[in-house]
């Protein structure tokens, strides 16, 4: 299975471009599956939070694991 990654802006269309460098690598025929993934005001906030919450130091009781390194 090949995957072809790209961005695209939606519309409010039936349809979405495709860029011509993407069409170019894709087959003449057969089959593809086609997933369209978006981003929302609420996965940003997720992403945020995820995000400053990896930053934060370990608690105290998480470092007794950096010592058995």
């Amino acid at each position: 299975m090949q995957a072809v990654e790209f961005t695209t802006t939606l519309h409010g269309a039936a349809s979405f471009p495709i860029p011509g460098n993407i069409a170019a690598q894709l087959p003449k025929s057969g089959i593809a599956r086609v997933i369209v993934l978006t981003n929302s005001d609420d996965d940003t906030e997720w992403q945020t939070a995820a995000y400053d919450q990896f930053l934060k130091d370990d608690s105290e009781e998480d470092a007794v694991y950096e010592a058995l390194a």
